[in-house]
């Protein structure tokens, strides 16, 4: 289906959180993933908007301590942020982050997890999820472009301990592949949400093929 063709449910009412992880090290770009500019804003602007208007009650964008431009456009944009004291430790501890914090939180029932890799989601996609029928019994929600899962993704509450945990090795990534066999998936048309843009070929090919100023 279309992103804009979404099916709504009662969890459509429900509070989610959008999270964005916005302090790795971009080793692969050679420069900060999250001040890339691309059709007149950034990859972190897009994506915070595109979580708040896809129907994320709140977002949240997880930086480093030592680079006050990142939490500056983060909250130009709107989000809120929180400061990862460990970022070296990949994107999970970010994740962790925004869990700690919303952890006397017992209205918030899911997290919408969206790398700054993908910066061709929209609030469609976004509300793929937000708004989704989704089983009770199903843990998370993927999207999912022509048998290839995507990005974002939707954890559930049932989830948050297992992501919180310290011991947890192989990332989110582990957490779905556990769960994957009760996962609700939804099919999108459009690629966006596996375009994946991580290195300087590929932003340039994300240039070419949408026409953008790269600045």
């Amino acid at each position: 289906m279309k992103a804009e063709s979404v099916k709504t449910s009662p969890r459509a009412s429900s509070r989610c959180v959008g999270v964005i992880p916005a302090c790795g090290a971009s080793r692969r770009m050679g420069r900060d993933k999250a001040l890339l500019p691309f059709a007149g804003s950034t990859f972190l602007a897009r994506a915070v908007r595109a979580l708040d208007e896809g129907g994320c009650d709140r977002v949240i964008a997880v930086v480093r301590a030592d680079h006050p431009p990142i939490r500056a456009e983060a909250e130009a944009a709107g989000a809120d942020v929180l400061v990862n004291p460990d970022p070296g430790d990949g994107p999970l501890t970010s994740l962790r982050c925004a869990l700690n914090r919303l952890e006397d939180d017992d209205e918030v029932e899911g997290v919408v997890w969206l790398p700054l890799d993908f910066p061709l989601v929209s609030a469609a996609h976004v509300a793929a999820l937000t708004r989704a029928d989704v089983p009770d019994a199903a843990p998370l929600a993927l999207l999912v472009h022509e048998g290839q899962r995507g990005h974002p993704v939707l954890f559930l509450r049932p989830l948050f301990a297992e992501l919180a945990d310290p011991t947890l090795e192989g990332g989110a990534r582990t957490v779905v592949h556990r769960h994957l066999v009760r996962a609700h998936t939804i099919e999108i048309d459009e690629p966006a949400v596996v375009t994946d843009v991580d290195t300087p070929e590929a932003y340039t090919a994300l240039a070419t093929a949408h026409g953008a100023d790269l600045g």
